[in-house]
């Protein structure tokens, strides 16, 4: 896909081929994108703490709820919630979620049997994995992608009733279900060798996914 815009995948990789500064250049990008979420979250926080919520109950008011202490409370706790979490996964889960192959030296002149991503990337990889052709596959990605984004963003007040109820109403519950089973079975088949079984699953489970959604 990036092949019809000259010079770009050079100054993506450092070169015409994925090596050393494309590796680098990447690490440095992961380790980069939690600073800057860390810097959005201390904007989100400040401009909380200067202006108020905007009116987050639907109520037709010019009433706005203060920061503090109830809002500052709530993130206070998701941090806490979050932070937890992580220790636990940083000091305790890193061996039994990571695989023996990404251990092994890199050739650059041999593609590896079996490449596994980190957990989270799983079901994207499974997309990439289970679609021969690279543009529709990335495309498809970033579709799923969209999909997430487009679900955090549903904040209204209709959307959070429809939710609250959506495992009471069986019209709501049963593509809830079927989405959420999809998207573990793409993370389960991410982690699988490339065979014809898993291809084909997967295909079955992305189009589940896409119409679940």
């Amino acid at each position: 896909l990036l092949y019809f815009i000259p010079g770009l995948v050079s100054w993506i990789c450092g070169g015409y081929l994925v090596s050393d500064p494309t590796l680098k250049r990447f690490f440095v990008l992961h380790f980069i994108f939690p600073f800057i979420a860390l810097c959005i979250v201390f904007i989100h926080i400040f401009f909380l703490h200067l202006q108020g919520s905007t009116n987050p109950l639907g109520y037709d008011t010019a009433l706005k709820i203060p920061f503090y202490p109830n809002l500052l409370s709530l993130d206070i706790k998701g941090f806490n919630n979050v932070l937890v979490l992580f220790l636990a996964q940083s000091l305790f889960g890193i061996l039994p979620l990571s695989h023996p192959d990404n251990a092994i030296t890199v050739d650059r002149y041999a593609t590896p049997l079996h490449i596994v991503p980190e957990w989270y990337f799983l079901p994207f990889y499974a997309m990439l994995k289970t679609i021969p052709n690279k543009t529709a596959g990335l495309l498809v990605m970033l579709a799923s992608l969209q999909i997430l984004f487009l679900l955090a963003e549903q904040r209204n007040l209709t959307t959070l009733i429809q939710l609250k109820f959506a495992f009471g109403v069986r019209e709501y519950s049963v593509p809830m279900i079927w989405f959420i089973c999809s998207f573990y079975a793409l993370l389960w088949i991410g982690c699988q060798l490339p065979q014809d079984i898993y291809i084909l699953y997967g295909r079955l489970f992305i189009i589940l996914f896409f119409f679940s959604a």
